[in-house]
């Protein structure tokens, strides 16, 4: 599948060392003001080339919007975009044409089609993830005009952890540094982890913990597409996902229902939760509190040392990967985890109206 939603839905196209990558988008609603600016403004976050801790790969990563748009109003129509590839460097990567570096998707996608697009991963990229981006650009500004925000941050790098409670932070210190962590002396703990960790060719992983503010009560369908399944699969088709929880997650499994129960409270006429250990979700349904969950990301499978491998006959070899790659995919995956939030929360919205009148 390369296309992701059922009303709001986003089709994407493009490898990583091809001419470029893109998408349709089809389902946004008509008259949505764009701020193209804004659409850009988050792809400048996911680009690499921000810093010495993420790839150094030199792209502009401009967009183009093809169609749907009129005057700075959305039409209604699909909305198609391309992004176009300026630097490929192809030559790095012709040792990895037979090899299989552990861990990465070169054996399964060579088992699953019989070849490969061996160059930077080909489609198995986090290259496709600028599609997303741009998608969730659309579906944030849309979100926004109806009070809906949602903004993610870098909450774990190896071992150095950020409080538990995302309320304790203030999302403005999100952009203030490099590794996109709202708390400054962990912050600089975390680059400079990560910067070791580089100069040493290896890679790290950590999480990201993403709220959304403003979602109203019934965001969520019955059975298989609750809300926290929609948003579990949303994180985990990210490249290097690993695992996502939600409210008290795992750390609530060890607690008695007396404790994690969120009791019912009225204030002027509207029913609250005195707490929200369910993460504003109950039988997958919004329940009007924030929204907020944790997304677990890998290290990078590809390192930049000696490593034990085969090739396509099943010789044992030594690899050592080339090219440019990330030691850690967290600073540039914020605004990936916020996109596909947009776009989960944007379409249940829009399923949400056409299951009551």
């Amino acid at each position: 599948m390369n296309s992701f939603g059922q009303i709001f839905r986003l089709t994407t196209f493009g490898e990583s060392h091809g001419i470029a990558v893109g998408g349709v988008i089809d389902g946004m609603p008509a008259g949505i003001k764009i701020d193209l600016q804004k659409v850009q403004s988050e792809l400048d976050r996911r680009r690499p080339g921000q810093s010495a801790i993420v790839t150094p790969r030199k792209e502009s990563d401009t967009v183009k919007v093809l169609s749907g748009l009129f005057e700075g109003l959305t039409t209604g129509t699909p909305i198609g975009f391309m992004v176009e590839n300026e630097n490929q460097h192809s030559a790095d990567y012709g040792n990895l044409r037979a090899a299989f570096r552990p861990s990465h998707a070169d054996y399964t996608y060579t088992a699953k089609y019989g070849l490969r697009d061996h160059r930077g991963g080909g489609r198995s990229s986090a290259r496709e993830t600028i599609s997303r981006v741009v998608a969730g650009a659309f579906a944030k500004q849309a979100l926004e005009q109806m009070g809906i925000a949602i903004y993610a941050y870098t909450s774990q790098v190896g071992n150095i952890k950020t409080r538990p409670d995302y309320r304790v932070y203030d999302p403005a210190m999100i952009e203030t540094n490099a590794v996109r962590c709202p708390d400054k002396e962990l912050a600089k703990k975390m680059y400079d982890l990560i910067d070791e960790v580089r100069r040493e060719g290896d890679t790290i992983g950590g999480t990201i913990t993403a709220v959304i503010k403003g979602l109203p009560v019934g965001v969520g369908e019955p059975t298989f597409d609750k809300l926290h399944a929609r948003l579990a699969y949303a994180m985990l088709s990210i490249n290097a996902a690993k695992g996502f929880e939600y409210g008290m997650g795992f750390d609530g499994v060890g607690k008695r229902g007396s404790v994690m129960n969120d009791e019912f409270i009225a204030t002027d006429g509207n029913i609250h939760t005195k707490t929200n250990n369910s993460g504003g979700i109950q039988g997958g349904i919004s329940n009007g509190e924030d929204v907020y969950f944790r997304v677990a990301f890998k290290p990078v499978a590809t390192i930049l040392r000696d490593i034990n491998t085969v090739d396509a006959d099943g010789n044992e070899i030594i690899l050592k990967a080339k090219g440019r790659h990330d030691p850690c995919v967290l600073p540039r995956a914020v605004p990936i985890v916020e996109a596909m939030a947009a776009i989960t929360v944007l379409d249940l919205l829009l399923i949400n109206k056409t299951t009551r009148l």
